[in-house]
Parts: structure tokens; C-alpha cells; sequence
């Protein structure tokens, strides 16, 4: 079959609108990948796009019928990743603390796939060339670096999120969940899990319901 330049700029003009569709749907502003679902589904949206518009023998109707499987498919893991903490852990797995205390976890660093002179570099980065300068150290799924230093008065992560308490932020700043509990209860909040999110800044709690 002939390559029709017409077919291809009419596949390429729907796969441009129908990535448009799923970004503004989804809430995202761009394709850069946050997670490892993220980078995935591009992986995907790039082979079905590159390898369907030259191919003059599935048609225009075919395509968008591909395009719209991925588009549920994709819409459907992000419900389930923001109702179900479990698949979202699942999916796009956990930060890994990398230091904690001013303390190395060797055997964290390398199920990352991170040497000595990466965790350096990350530092460096930060401006940060002392590990003993370190309080807390978190590889986030995106491959970035959360950093809290010693002498830092409030951690740079909340201590509920989704529902659920972050019990090893909790330990950064020295406070328990039966703590967290009774200033909760003290502010008028009883059901844990209506909380979208709370943080802790400056000795008070900020907290966000669903």
C-alpha cells in the first residue's frame, strides 16, 4: 500500500488532540514523568503514535480505537493509584531513605542502583559536602533528592498524607502517632482518614481535608 501523507497528518493531528485531552483530564500540565506509570504510558503513547502513522495498513478508524484503549487505560490506573494507596504503592513504589540521622543505609543505596560518588554528586548539588551536615536523606520515586539538614527546625515532608500517617517523618521530628493523634483530636479532627493532607510547621499542625 501507498503511504498517504494525508493519513498520517490526520493520525498525527489526533494523537496531538487526544494528548491534549488526557493531560488536561488527568490534571497534569506536561508529559514530564513523575513516577515510573508516568514514564511508562509515554513510552507507550511514542510507540503507538510513531508506529502507527506510517502504517498505511490500519486505518484512521483503527487508530483511534488504539488511542482510546490507551487513553482509559490510562485514566483508569490513575484512579486507582489516587484511591488505593496500595496499588499506588504497587505501581510507582516508596521514597527510600537514603540517610537518616547522618547515617548511610548502604544496602538502600544500592537497591537504588546508587554508588558512593552518586550520593556525593546528589549532594553536592544541594550545596551539601559533609555527610555529618545531613540529617535526612530521601530518594523520591522521581530520582530527586529531598535533603533535611541538622539544625533545620520543621521537616520538608507532612505527616499524613492521603489518609495515612507518615510514621518515619513522624520520627524525624521526634514526635509519636499517639502525639499526633491527641493534637488531631485537640483541633477537632477524629477520622484520620478524611485528612488529605497535614503538616507540621513551626510546633502547630496544617491540615487539609478531602
Amino acid at each position: 500500500m501507498t503511504l498517504s501523507y494525508v493519513d498520517v497528518a490526520l493520525k498525527l493531528a489526533i494523537g496531538l488532540i487526544s494528548l491534549v485531552f488526557v493531560i488536561n483530564l488527568s490534571g497534569k500540565t506536561n508529559l514530564a514523568p513523575t513516577s515510573a506509570s508516568d514514564q511508562i504510558q509515554n513510552y507507550v503513547l511514542g510507540g503507538i503514535i510513531g508506529g502507527i502513522i506510517y502504517s498505511p495498513s490500519i486505518s484512521v478508524l483503527q487508530y483511534c480505537i488504539i488511542l482510546l484503549i490507551w487513553t482509559v487505560l490510562v485514566l483508569s490506573l490513575k484512579w486507582l493509584k489516587t484511591n488505593n494507596p496500595f496499588i499506588k504503592r504497587l505501581i510507582d513504589g516508596q521514597p527510600v531513605i537514603l540517610i537518616n540521622r547522618g547515617k548511610v543505609d548502604v544496602e538502600a543505596c544500592r537497591s537504588v542502583g546508587l554508588t558512593a560518588s552518586d550520593v556525593a554528586l546528589k549532594l553536592r548539588g544541594q550545596g551539601i559536602f559533609q555527610l555529618q551536615q545531613v540529617k535526612r536523606a530521601v530518594l523520591e520515586q522521581n530520582g530527586q533528592l529531598i535533603v533535611v539538614q541538622r539544625g533545620e527546625e520543621n521537616p520538608k515532608y507532612p505527616v499524613i498524607t492521603d489518609g495515612a500517617i507518615q510514621e518515619d517523618v513522624l520520627d524525624l521530628i521526634d514526635k509519636t502517632e499517639d502525639w499526633l493523634l491527641t493534637e488531631l483530636k485537640h483541633e477537632g479532627y477524629e477520622d484520620i482518614s478524611q485528612i488529605f493532607i497535614a503538616e507540621y510547621d513551626k510546633g502547630k499542625l496544617n491540615v487539609v481535608l478531602y
